[in-house]
């Protein structure tokens, strides 16, 4: 593939968490959150296990937007459990499940190639395997669906899912609209390390298997940080104080990376590790600002989906800075750049107020 090619492939799950977690609040109001999950964890069992048998990228890109579509429904609604289930554990479980998120994806990225081995060097096989997680987190999801959280007076409805709850309109918030630009930005920041952290290294002179180890403790770091991080902003009145500190480490590992990236490259991931931790802050964030759990669906909802698409043109971009000047100088001053902008909708977005009040 050209870097542009690659960009592009790098904003495909960004565009379906956009479209299809837009429907998560009608789902869940019809269905309940809890059954929608199911259905999404189903969807997504369905398309990690049958997308490798396929021939064609038109059947195995569609295969993978089913499971891409599971995978929207669960990041929109999984704070709306934790509001319904954990209200006073908000910061606590978003860290556990922020952690779980983390984990899964590092042990992704270390297992994958090596799985495809014991199959024979069969890439099929190395994919088609995580089929098999999403089959064993059915069962647990099935019960929960089973017993649905104690209604709150909040949400006492005779529906099976979400009550309507009061009239508010996400998009008349100025809060809604700072945790949408805070989420779009780290989701930008977070496509473009994934896809680009391990090149940007290796084309520093540092070896492939460097570069992954490098890429690996990005990943790792995130796992018991994720959880730290969600905790201790949990039980913060404001959050801005933490989404400013950690924009500033963002920009000090772009600063970095761009002026010296061979200098230093372990403190260099380690500060992007850190910087990544702007996901489980703006999902806690969420749980946090909405007033109810009525409210905290429809603000995960338009938070996730306006911020997926206004993260579809960074890694694009980078791409094709990067195709057409052949160094990583002006990618890297970009997202230098736009820590900017989400330091400042951070900021915004981690202010003691809630959806509903008087803003």
């Amino acid at each position: 593939m050209s870097a542009t090619a690659a960009g592009v492939l790098t904003s495909v799950p960004a565009v379906c968490f956009a479209l299809v977690g837009s429907a998560a609040p009608r789902l869940a109001r019809r269905y309940g959150p809890d059954r929608v999950i199911v259905a999404g964890m189903a969807a997504i069992a369905a398309g990690l296990a049958v997308r490798p048998l396929v021939k064609g990228t038109a059947l195995f890109v569609t295969l993978s937007a089913l499971a891409l579509a599971g995978i929207a429904v669960a990041n929109v609604l999984l704070p709306v459990v934790v509001k319904q289930r954990f209200a006073d554990r908000v910061g606590m479980m978003t860290g556990l499940y922020s952690m779980a998120l983390n984990l899964g994806a590092s042990s992704a990225a270390a297992v994958t190639v090596p799985l495809a081995k014991t199959f024979g060097g069969n890439w099929r096989g190395g994919l088609g395997a995580w089929a098999a997680v999403a089959v064993v987190a059915i069962p647990p999801w099935l019960a929960l669906a089973r017993h649905p959280a104690a209604r709150r007076s909040d949400t006492d409805s005779a529906t099976p899912g979400l009550a309507p709850g009061p009239d508010i309109r996400i998009t008349r918030s100025p809060t809604a609209w700072a945790l949408a630009v805070y989420f779009g930005l780290q989701a930008t920041a977070a496509y473009v390390v994934i896809g680009w952290l391990p090149q940007i290294f290796r084309d520093a002179g540092l070896s492939a298997e460097t570069a992954g180890l490098l890429f690996a403790v990005t990943s790792v770091l995130g796992v018991p940080l994720s959880f730290v991080l969600a905790v201790v902003a949990g039980r913060l009145h404001s959050q801005s104080g933490v989404a400013v500190g950690i924009g500033l480490v963002g920009i000090a590992g772009y600063a970095s990376l761009w002026a010296a990236p061979a200098a230093a490259p372990l403190l260099w991931a380690v500060l992007l590790g850190v910087a990544n931790c702007s996901f489980p802050l703006a999902l806690t964030v969420i749980g946090m600002r909405g007033r109810d759990s009525t409210t905290v669906v429809r603000l995960s909802a338009f938070a996730q989906s306006a911020g997926y698409l206004l993260s579809v043109p960074g890694p694009i971009l980078v791409g094709v800075l990067y195709q057409h000047s052949g160094s990583w100088r002006a990618p890297l001053v970009l997202m230098t750049l736009l820590m900017l902008p989400q330091l400042v909708a951070g900021w915004f977005a981690g202010r003691n107020r809630q959806i509903g009040a008087l803003e």
